[in-house]
């Protein structure tokens, strides 16, 4: 296995349009530009407007590179190099289900499709199809990096961090920690705290064999959402937490009948929120899944502790969970990534969840409801643009899962996870082939750029995606 580590062991240059965000809501365009990717997958340097056909031979000098032993990656007409994607909420035992939420809400839509699904992937062999497909099909669609929640099984837990591996996408696999008798079914649980403590251990520690910088692969501390847990595993695992500094993924505040039964169960804390908070396990790095009904209380404490939010809008519309306020989040200074809750969400590309999170918060913005009395201005605010969602696809993400100092964006000293991204021109006569194989995003040559992203993002599929690199390492290509 390790052979497949260093086929990409040769220093890179990659020319033409690179597109990425660099704040919230600007997009910087660089045309005519080299970025130079070592043997390591880091960036080391970025030439901006040169004359293509003979920078390399220059940057080779300048960097000490055998031009000889060098790949080569230019862009064609239609083309641009993007960030890799961010998924920072996505249940890879659950991908068989993608689509299939019937005319369910959260806690119906657990009982009935999620945990026996779950359940059913302590089998190896099961698990090795579905997480292989997962995998595969995530990369397809431009995700370079995802945060999965796995099952509460050891063995196959690992299985997935073994597959992320050797796939080379990187990933936060988190082994599902539930134990309380009282929430979880009585086929699918850890039978104590104590157990869930220890398997989660062993997961963590095969992790750290694999991969024992967590360069690639990192573990995640899971706990499935605050009901499904006894206090005493969340205080072993918020001590787990303080001593390892590993980061925590977990539910917040997604269905009112979840809050419903927060508040019944935990009577002690005032608030969802303060019951994480309690037990030591919102901080830094620490990713709340879904965040819909947060009072303002709730956004400053966990804005204060530095934890992020993964924003699942396809998921929250599927189960009709809500419509999480992302722009009082970021307000209130609360990172924000996207996750595309693969299955609650109806689909594994994140580019579906930055079009979603664009109509969602266009929903906020339209005086219905409760937000009819909301002044018009206010209301307006909640829009989010193509460059803000894309802001939150890429760099949102790193800086939730705590790896923007590493990806996100293209800077020196950042590693090279990207996208190469397609467009299909339309000669001046389209046959019909034409038509089939370039995808859904028709550019007939006059669009501006930032009009081409956004019928990218509005249009855009897996057809778009025509190579991936996680580290500098090519992990898939579109033939």
């Amino acid at each position: 296995m390790e052979s497949s580590h260093h086929h990409h062991k040769r220093n890179q240059i990659f020319l033409g349009t690179f597109i990425h965000s660099v704040k919230l809501g600007e997009l910087q365009y660089m045309h005519d530009t080299a970025v130079c990717v070592d043997k390591h997958g880091k960036i080391v340097a970025i030439e901006p407007q040169c004359d293509l056909s003979n920078v390399t031979e220059a940057l080779c000098q300048k960097l000490s590179w055998d031009a000889h032993d060098l790949a080569i990656t230019i862009t064609k007409e239609g083309q641009f190099f993007f960030p890799g994607f961010i998924d920072t909420h996505i249940h890879a035992p659950q991908y068989p289900n993608v689509g299939i939420f019937g005319k369910s809400t959260l806690l119906d839509w657990l009982n009935k499709y999620t945990f026996p699904m779950e359940a059913s992937l302590e089998s190896l062999p099961k698990a090795r199809r579905v997480y292989t497909s997962c995998v595969r099909r995530t990369l397809a669609h431009g995700t370079t990096t995802a945060a999965y929640y796995a099952t509460i099984h050891v063995a196959t837990t690992n299985l997935l961090a073994d597959l992320c591996h050797a796939m080379g996408q990187r990933a936060f696999v988190g082994r599902v920690c539930m134990d309380s008798a009282d929430v979880n079914p009585a086929y699918y649980r850890d039978e104590s705290a104590d157990e869930s403590l220890s398997r989660t251990r062993a997961s963590i520690a095969h992790i750290r064999n694999i991969d024992p910088s967590y360069a690639l692969i990192c573990p995640i501390l899971t706990p499935r959402f605050a009901p499904s847990c006894t206090r005493d595993a969340m205080a072993q695992l918020g001590a787990l937490r303080c001593s390892s500094g590993l980061p925590v993924q977990t539910h917040i505040s997604e269905n009112a009948a979840e809050l419903a039964l927060v508040k019944a169960m935990f009577p002690e804390c005032g608030s969802y929120a303060d019951v994480y908070d309690k037990y030591s396990l919102l901080g830094a790095r620490t990713v709340l899944g879904h965040a819909i009904h947060l009072t303002d209380y709730e956004i400053n404490l966990i804005s204060e502790r530095g934890a992020g939010v993964a924003h699942c809008p396809c998921s929250n519309s599927a189960l009709t969970s809500g419509e999480a306020p992302v722009r009082r989040l970021l307000d209130a200074g609360v990172g924000v990534g996207l996750g595309t809750d693969v299955s609650g969400g109806y689909s594994a590309s994140v580019l579906e969840a930055v079009r979603s999170a664009a109509l969602v918060s266009n929903h906020r913005a339209m005086p219905m409801g409760k937000w009819a009395e909301t002044p018009a201005e206010e209301r307006e605010r909640a829009k989010l643009s193509v460059e803000e969602v894309l802001h939150l696809a890429t760099r949102g993400g790193a800086g939730v899962l705590g790896i923007a100092d590493r990806v996100g964006g293209f800077e020196v000293g950042m590693e090279w996870d990207a996208q190469l991204v397609g467009l299909g021109l339309v000669d001046e006569c389209p046959d019909e082939c034409d038509m089939r194989d370039h995808g859904n995003v028709d550019v007939f040559g006059w669009e501006a750029w930032d009009e081409r992203v956004a019928k990218w993002v509005f249009n855009g599929d897996d057809r778009n995606v025509k190579k991936v690199w996680v580290r500098g390492r090519l992990v898939h290509e579109r033939k």
